[in-house]
């Protein structure tokens, strides 16, 4: 009795498609970024909050929501932490109420001024490894879209 498989029909290994390949990088690299933080205590995801909030300068949870492709929800979930920990505020927005806005406190800065050169170091050794890291970065931005 044949057993059927939907990617030997077409004749594809499931592994080799760009999602699980993408999916596959994502994962390592959070790992290695996440192990790299430990020491100032964040991760990966963090140091992309408050890398970006800083970049922004107060922006609104929603730009920071729609520059990572996050839902708005889970921003909120991933800011409360930081917020604990007294790194980042929250204000709501004098103009429209409904608004948050997201700032960097003094300690926010600080961490984030420890951290940057740890992610540096491991940004180019990675990009060290690759042929051509500006063009992943262009076919990445473009898959984002």
């Amino acid at each position: 009795m044949k057993v059927w498989s939907a990617t030997t029909s077409i004749g594809l290994e499931w592994n080799s498609g760009v999602l699980v390949q993408a999916q596959r990088a994502a994962r390592v690299l959070t790992r290695r970024f996440d192990s790299a933080l430990q020491p100032v205590g964040i991760n990966s995801g963090q140091f992309a909050l408050l890398m970006s909030i800083d970049q922004a300068r107060s922006p609104s949870l929603g730009a920071i929501a729609a520059l990572l492709a996050m839902d708005r929800t889970t921003v909120t979930a991933n800011i409360k932490p930081l917020e604990r920990r007294k790194l980042v505020k929250t204000a709501i927005d004098e103009r429209d109420g409904r608004v948050r806005i997201l700032s960097l406190t003094p300690e926010g800065r600080s961490l984030l001024a420890e951290a940057l050169p740890i992610w540096l170091r491991l940004h180019s050794a990675i990009e060290a490894r690759l042929a051509e890291p500006m063009r992943l970065k262009d076919d990445l931005s473009l898959l984002s879209e």
